[in-house]
């Protein structure tokens, strides 16, 4: 700092604005007088993340603060940018499987279903009763999986570290039968157009019947240690209000939306692969706060308890791939005994004893099958709301278009309204509500 020429005057400090506001540069003086001098006028604007915990993934928020008071709330994404749509355009209609599963990588079997459903819907095909019903019993366990993530990340960020110990623990048990009935426990591109890629293990009615067993018990807890806790229920209660006009006019979906009092989810209101068959509620609150969408998520998790006991009382033998040899792949697939690759006897079949066939095998894997002309939009259901996906075909093996409504990244627009004239603290209550995956935001 220098003395100036005129007077004997220091300058309290300079400044300069920038695209957040305008900055200090303090090097000495009186404090007093600076804060002084800048009450009333400046407030001050801080990030939170993109690395903060907090924030669910690489999302940041720019924060105008007045004391602890939030003002202003600005979401800036695209840190991670995955370009999974734009890959898919490169890849057959099969491998854009692998793709989109790592999207939500915390539902990634809703991803994959939207975007079979539409393939499917292109080439005019159904899948075969037993792989609906099963590709319903993996979506209700996947839920189930993502609740209790949103249980044990948002207790955590609140202090209830208690909720993080039990939510992780039993999340680990829907990952182990997840990768018990398909081989892996995250992005398992296991649902396939046409079908999944292949059936069950012998022993899944047994494993699927004790993980429904072993989850009744332990369900209850959560409103032993949370729902009837005052602590937690005022930690949450009257916090990211959201009422049922703005979510309509933002478009946000599921758990945020029916917080506020309606009753949409898909699973119901435009049923797919067999769920009007099913007897389940829909959970609804009309509280519009984080109170009522962790009551409502909770809920959730019973009804899809329901769901996947009433799919092991409908299944039954069949095939789990539509029988045209033109769409299914890979064809007849047995895994080998290390659990890799194919069977011994699978590759001397397809070798040794039809040429035809293993050119067949191989056309399908490198080229993959054409898909008629035309462009769909297909809903699911995801454990955030409506996840749809939007395929243009040209006719060929690759599509021209993909492109996925993810309700995380419009969600997401909630959160200024949510927290804007509450406190700092509010703030990440409110994300945890919206629970939001920064893979779907950012694809």
């Amino acid at each position: 700092m220098t003395i100036n020429e005129d007077t004997t005057e220091v300058p309290e400090a300079d400044s300069r604005d920038t695209t957040e506001g305008r900055v200090y540069s303090v090097s000495g003086g009186d404090w007093d007088d600076v804060i002084a001098d800048a009450a009333h006028d400046e407030r001050m604007v801080i990030n939170m993340g993109p690395q903060h915990p907090s924030t669910h993934g690489v999302l940041r928020l720019v924060l105008e603060m007045e004391g602890e008071t939030v003002t202003q709330l600005r979401s800036v994404i695209g840190y991670l940018h995955t370009g999974i749509e734009k890959n898919c355009e490169y890849r057959t209609w099969t491998q854009g499987v692998t793709f989109v599963t790592r999207m939500d990588y915390l539902a990634p079997l809703s991803t994959e279903m939207a975007y079979c459903l539409g393939v499917e819907k292109l080439l005019q095909i159904e899948a075969p009763r037993r792989a609906q019903l099963l590709r319903v019993m993996l979506l209700e366990i996947n839920r189930i999986g993502s609740h209790l993530v949103y249980i044990a990340t948002g207790g955590m960020e609140l202090g209830a570290t208690t909720a993080m110990t039990l939510g992780f623990r039993e999340r680990e048990i829907v990952l182990h039968l997840l990768e018990h009935l398909t081989g892996l426990r995250m992005n398992h591109a296991f649902i396939r157009p046409g079908g999944l890629a292949q059936d069950m293990p012998e022993d899944y009615r047994e494993k699927v019947t004790e993980f429904v067993k072993t989850m009744k018990e332990r369900l209850p807890l959560y409103d032993k240690l949370f729902t009837g806790q005052p602590i937690w229920r005022n930690r949450l209660k009257g916090v990211g209000y959201l009422p049922v006009d703005a979510c309509l006019a933002l478009g946000v979906t599921g758990p945020v939306l029916r917080s506020a009092g309606l009753p949409w989810d898909l699973r119901k209101t435009e049923p797919y692969s067999c769920y009007d068959e099913f007897d389940f509620d829909v959970p609804v609150d009309n509280g519009a706060d984080c109170w009522s969408r962790y009551l409502i998520r909770v809920h959730e998790m019973h009804e899809s308890l329901k769901i996947i006991e009433q799919c092991l009382e409908k299944l039954e033998p069949g095939p789990v791939m539509v029988e045209d040899k033109k769409v299914a792949w890979p064809a007849q697939l047995s895994i080998g005994s290390d659990g890799m690759g194919n069977s011994l006897e699978h590759v001397k079949k397809i070798m040794g004893q039809s040429m035809e066939s293993l050119i067949h095998h191989f056309k399908l894997v490198t080229e993959g099958f054409k898909v008629p002309a035309g462009q769909v939009y297909t809903s699911v259901e995801s454990p955030r709301g409506e996840l749809s996906a939007h395929l243009v075909s040209d006719g060929g093996t690759r599509p021209l278009r993909v492109h996925v409504r993810e309700p995380s990244f419009v969600n997401l627009q909630s959160m200024p309204a949510m927290a804007e004239g509450g406190l700092v603290a509010d703030v990440i209550a409110a994300i945890a509500s919206i629970d939001p995956v920064m893979g779907g935001v950012d694809r």
